[in-house]
């Protein structure tokens, strides 16, 4: 069936006004001047809002909408499109304007053959951005389609410097000693840690309302739908286990067990498809041990989500788990998700970042002294072993200098500076 020449301009032309019109929270990016893109993350993670960002940018070195062209998929006036119709983009452009143009494809992924598509483009030297919501447009398929000419940009949920900075919070020079400033800090840190930072979770009163609409477009279309699940009940269970497992190695075995145990007989394979889409979708994070074998980093992972505020949607009593993934998120924001993973040798290490060399344990209080002691230990032997490694303790609001590891809070933590680490740490060139 396909879409008219004349519906593509209105579409054209009306974004244009919304992006000219919208409202943003600049976000540290680091884009290559000649490369080209792709933006993968959760829905609602602000992957549109980069792209937002990006045409500002281009603005502001000289380009008009006449040499810039952003389809956004999601409008329903497209919902007929069809991979013949990728020319009449830019023959559509060409119409109103006659010049070539930077192109934005925006949640593309829907649409079969994208691929080939934004390959021609870039063989053709046009600049390009696409972002999609779902971890198969990186497949081995796309990358192969995609020859080595684009860089892949993960987009997550805001950071807690981000989220601050949306929030309007205007910090001092030595902010931390600022008893007011601080607790400004703070007051906004606890929010963050229950809601999490999804960009438009700040505009609304009732945030598990609007968190829980969002899992269920995550579940039933981004999952289900999308992988043809018949038995949601089913991907419902196991995704509830991970939550509740966040902190621990799950095994596939394990959860197939937990899910044929609520009377829903299901196969090892069947498990570990479902735990793929659920990585998919980028609902979860799977993290792998760092010196496990090969089976073992393949089956023995953790699973962390997102977003504090989505794991939270499952969690009672959540505090020492939204902690631990707090870290987990933003170290795979900082660093790359494939560069960050758990060590599970004689004793636990919550994090290990080699590349970094950089080892973290975290614990939401240790004002307990065997609980510092079973924290601390293996990280005291691990930085012996060590000695050019940094090693800490995040907790929640704790903080010691003079103890063999240094104690960090979070709210600290974050706040560190680490502007663009993920550009450069984080990514990959397919």
């Amino acid at each position: 069936m396909g879409v008219s020449k004349d519906v593509i301009k209105q579409c054209l032309i009306s974004k244009q006004r919304e992006v000219d019109e919208a409202v943003l929270v600049n976000r540290p990016t680091d884009f290559e001047e000649n490369g080209n893109y792709v933006i993968v993350g959760v829905r609602h993670a602000g992957k549109s809002y980069l792209l937002y960002q990006r045409v500002r940018q281009l603005q502001a070195a000289g380009k008009g909408w006449d040499e810039i062209l952003f389809v956004d998929f999601e409008d329903e006036r497209l919902a007929e499109f069809q991979p013949e119709d990728f020319n009449s983009l830019l023959e559509a452009h060409l119409e109103l304007y006659g010049k070539k143009p930077v192109v934005f494809l925006d949640e593309v992924q829907n649409i079969p053959y994208w691929d080939k598509f934004v390959r021609r483009l870039a063989d053709a030297k046009y600049r390009v951005y696409v972002t999609g919501s779902n971890a198969k447009m990186l497949s081995k398929e796309v990358a192969t389609t995609l020859g080595g000419r684009f860089f892949i940009y993960d987009a997550y949920p805001y950071s807690f410097k981000e989220y601050l900075a949306a929030q309007q919070v205007e910090l001092r020079e030595h902010w931390e000693y600022d008893t007011i400033q601080r607790s400004e800090v703070k007051r906004h840190l606890n929010e963050y840690f229950y809601y999490g930072g999804l960009p438009e979770i700040l505009s609304f009163k009732n945030k598990r309302a609007m968190l829980s609409s969002l899992y269920q477009k995550i579940y039933l279309g981004d999952i289900c739908a999308r992988n043809n699940i018949k038995n949601d009940r089913v991907l419902n269970i196991l995704i509830k286990k991970m939550a509740e497992s966040v902190k621990q190695p799950l095994s596939y075995n394990r959860l197939k067990n937990v899910i044929v145990a609520t009377g829903s007989p299901i196969s090892v394979p069947t498990t570990i498809d479902y735990a793929d889409y659920a990585a998919d979708s980028w609902l979860i994070l799977p993290m792998e041990n760092e010196i496990g074998k090969l089976t073992e980093k393949e089956t023995q992972k953790k699973y962390y989500f997102v977003d504090n505020g989505l794991l939270n949607l499952f969690l009672m009593n959540s505090e020492t788990s939204l902690l631990e993934n707090m870290v987990a998120v933003e170290l795979c924001r900082r660093y790359g998700k494939k560069n960050v993973f758990y060590l599970n040798a004689e004793k636990e290490i919550d994090f290990i970042v080699p590349d970094e060399k950089l080892a973290i344990q975290v614990s939401y209080s240790i004002k307990d002294e065997t609980t510092y002691n079973r924290e601390v230990s293996p990280l005291v032997k691990y930085a012996k072993a060590h000695e050019d490694w940094k090693c800490l303790l995040i907790t929640y609001d704790e903080e010691d200098t003079e103890k063999e590891i240094s104690v960090v809070p979070v709210w600290k933590w974050l706040m560190q500076t680490t502007e663009n680490i993920n550009l450069i740490n984080g990514h990959d060139y397919i």
